[in-house]
Formats: structure tokens, C-alpha cells, sequence
């Protein structure tokens, strides 16, 4: 299987890379709806598993399984793969929206954030043990009214025009952003005006479940 070539953004279901942001707690912290783990450590684990997997069965150049292992896994969802090297990011790419299983998503997300990402070098054999990883799973995203979006729960998708951006939920509440703040940075990456969320930009919101290798950034 070859990995997932990020395309143009104005398109829907592609590989969207994010800025770069700060790891977070990665034993197992949640921005879901719920404060309950929709995953369980198994899961956790096998997802985990699987996106290493992906970014070493690339550089081995041999085919690796990507049947879901288990019904939950199974599920349509968008997700996010950062990679960390030396505790600093190396990759990170997603899918907003599902394009097939969660158990898919992880392993494709992981093998482009490690090659494809043009921020970065692509990870070598060599680099390849020491790669740190994060995945942030994620909700379907909902319309939401500004005055709705809150820091630290929801991640945010903006839309005008041609233009797209996203940032996840961890984005804002580690970097000690306000909601208005949020909602600016929001549009900025999707190249839009700061105050495109005042003017007619679609505002979307998502959860993620946040959580990666034990020693990944924190």
C-alpha cells in the first residue's frame, strides 16, 4: 500500500498538515465530549502499534495488514498522527473528515506524516526506532455558533470560499488561548481574514481523544 499523497485543500477528505504543535500528555489525555476514554488501553495499544507499523513496513518496502482488528476500530472516523524525533515534531498530517476505518486512517495518517510532510525530511531507517508518536482521533465535526466553541473540549474547522483550516482541541489550550483567539487562529489557517468567523465563515467543531507513546512531548 502506498501512503496517502496530501492534495489540494479544497478538497475534503485529503491528508491536511497541521502547524506545528506542541505534543500533550500522552499517556492518555481525552478532548473528547465525554470525560470517559471512548478507547480502551488494548485499543490504544493495537492503533499505536499499527502506525509504527506503517512507517517501518515503508522504509522496509513490505505490505503490512490493515484490517481492523476489532469492531470499534472498524468505525469510520478522521484522525491525526503527529510523529516526534528528540521530543521535537517531525511530522504531523489527518484526515478531517473519515475516508475509511479508524484502524486505516491511524496507519496511512502515520506513513504520511513520517514521508510526506514537506516541513520536514522524510524519517530514515536509522530514525526510525527513536520516533516518538501521538494520534488525536477524532469526532465527526458539527456546526457550532462561536459563543458554543469551548477551549481545551472542541477542535475547530473554518470554511469560506476555497479556504479550510483546522487546528485541534489541544492547540488552544496549551498555548493559553481565549475562545476569540482560537477562532482567529482558526481562520488564519485557513488563510482567511482574522475576523472571517464574524463575517459568514462556516464554524465547525470536533472532539479528539488524545494519546501516544508514554514519552512522547507531554
Amino acid at each position: 500500500m502506498s501512503p496517502p499523497r496530501p492534495s489540494s485543500a479544497s478538497r475534503v477528505h485529503i491528508p491536511v498538515h497541521t502547524p506545528d504543535q506542541p505534543g500533550t500528555e500522552a499517556a492518555s489525555r481525552s478532548s473528547a465530549e465525554s470525560p470517559r476514554s471512548e478507547f480502551s488501553a488494548e485499543e490504544r495499544l493495537l492503533l499505536l502499534r499499527v502506525a509504527h507499523d506503517a512507517i517501518l513496513s515503508q522504509l522496509e518496502q513490505r505490505e503490512i495488514s490493515l484490517d481492523p482488528p476489532t469492531a470499534r476500530l472498524a468505525q469510520p472516523r478522521g484522525a491525526f498522527t503527529s510523529i516526534y524525533l528528540r521530543g521535537d515534531l517531525r511530522g504531523c498530517v489527518g484526515y478531517v473528515l473519515p475516508v475509511g476505518s479508524i484502524y486505516r486512517a491511524v496507519a496511512e495518517t502515520a506513513r504520511a506524516a513520517a514521508f510526506e510532510d514537506a516541513r520536514f525530511p522524510p524519517v530514515t531507517r536509522e530514525e526510525a526506532p527513536d520516533v516518538k508518536i501521538q494520534l488525536s482521533i477524532l469526532s465527526p465535526p458539527r456546526p457550532i455558533s462561536a459563543e458554543d466553541v469551548e477551549v481545551g473540549r472542541h477542535g475547530l474547522l473554518v470554511t469560506m470560499g476555497g479556504h479550510r483550516g483546522l487546528l485541534l482541541p489541544q492547540v488552544a489550550a496549551e498555548r493559553g488561548w481565549d475562545r476569540t483567539t482560537f477562532l482567529e487562529q482558526t481562520c488564519r489557517k485557513a488563510g482567511l481574514p482574522l475576523d472571517a468567523w464574524r463575517k459568514g465563515a462556516a464554524i465547525e467543531a470536533f472532539a479528539a481523544e488524545v494519546f501516544g507513546d508514554k514519552d512522547a512531548p507531554g
